[in-house]
């Protein structure tokens, strides 16, 4: 296939992992930090031991009941996960985190099928215009096989649905193993062009897609990538770090490194000792400790946290999720901006959902000049 230059630049993406209770989705988080040496062993939701279920009260019932953060790096991309809990009883811890998300993975169990909060999740991620892909787990229990468990999804979900390289659809071969192999492009790119018309167009007028056309198609959410596999045999998980490298685009441009800062909270926690955290996406320009946060307070340390444990750093820029300390008149769905600008938030023009609008603009207006942005990028 061919490989766009966009594929092979450092980037940030975070990426959330949503599914419906016990279909895995944090055994696939665990799965994709070892498998990117973030972790030196794997833990195991029913031993107890899982790396972001460390609540006690997580533990002992053997579900996620808070969101929490997780980084690692694959292939010169730098990867924000964020798990989030899949019991509907905790789905507005959830539904926090999509504005902030770059890209969602929604994890389905193969042997239990599409369930009902799986479909709820996914009429959540069409209002919050996440682009997503999907992550068929436990198909060493699936009674069915990888092509009737992709019809299924199709007459539910729709025909945007692909089985991507690297998930051995169709005898389809990709990324495995994280060494490069032949893909059957032909299969690829006739299945690719009846999910997207704007990838019939682009295969007609330049004869191949390229991995940007790719790109674009998904953040659009035309395309639905498929992987399938086993997260807790480490099956699939290779392939699933691939795609969302190549494919994967981040609302959050490079240009808005320049713009004055802003940021998009999404929780409010407290640590061990009874701190205060405000958790937050930077959607523009920098922020550093003792800077002061328009009607919200100064910021006294700045934290990148993986699991329980994190790194306190001086400062943090565009695409990054951190915790402030310091901040107390916070709450999620807040725009944070820095008191001297007077500004509720900053507005990046690359966002796929338009969650960032300016002042007195709408989100539809929101979506049309984001549109048109894409179609000059991709031009």
């Amino acid at each position: 296939m061919t490989q766009s230059t966009a594929g092979k630049q450092n980037k940030r993406l975070t990426v959330g992992l949503l599914a419906h209770v016990d279909a895995g989705k944090t055994t696939l988080s665990e799965a994709m930090l070892y498998t990117a040496g973030a972790l030196r062993k794997l833990g195991r939701v029913d031993h107890g031991d899982s790396f972001l279920d460390g609540e006690a009260l997580e533990r002992e019932r053997g579900i996620t009941i808070f969101s929490k953060q997780a980084r690692l790096s694959w292939e010169g991309a730098d990867i924000t996960l964020l798990d989030t809990p899949g019991h509907v009883d905790f789905s507005a811890e959830t539904e926090r985190t999509l504005p902030v998300l770059d890209l969602a993975v929604l994890v389905i169990s193969a042997a239990d099928g599409i369930q009902s909060h799986t479909e709820t999740l996914w009429k959540l991620l069409r209002r919050y215009q996440v682009p997503t892909f999907l992550f068929i787990n436990k198909m060493d229990l699936a009674i069915r096989s990888r092509e009737e468990i992709l019809d299924l999804l199709r007459e539910r979900f729709g025909a945007g649905l692909v089985g991507m390289p690297g998930s051995s659809l169709n005898g389809w071969r990709g990324t495995v193993s994280g060494s490069p192999a032949p893909v059957d492009e032909e299969s690829l790119f006739y299945a690719l062009t009846l999910a997207s018309e704007s990838l019939t167009e682009r295969l007609l007028e330049n004869g191949t897609l390229t991995d940007a056309d790719i790109a674009g198609a998904i953040a659009d959410r035309e395309v639905f990538p498929c992987y399938f596999g086993a997260a807790l045999k480490n099956d699939g998980v290779d392939a699933l770090l691939n795609g969302l490298t190549i494919y994967g685009t981040s609302a959050v441009r490079a240009e808005a490194a320049n713009a004055p800062f802003g940021a998009r909270v999404f929780k409010i926690a407290r640590d061990p000792n009874g701190e205060r955290l405000t958790f937050a996406r930077i959607t523009g320009g920098q922020i550093k400790v003792k800077d002061e946060i328009d009607s919200a307070g100064k910021v006294d340390q700045i934290r990148l946290y993986a699991g329980a444990k994190y790194q306190a750093v001086q400062e943090a820029d565009a695409g990054m999720v951190c915790a402030f300390t310091g901040l107390a008149d916070t709450r999620p769905g807040m725009g944070l901006a820095r008191k001297a600008t007077g500004k509720a938030k900053s507005w990046n023009r690359s966002s796929p959902t338009g969650r960032y609008c300016p002042p007195g603009k709408n989100r539809a207006w929101c979506m049309k000049i984001w549109h048109s942005s894409r179609r000059k990028i991709r031009s």
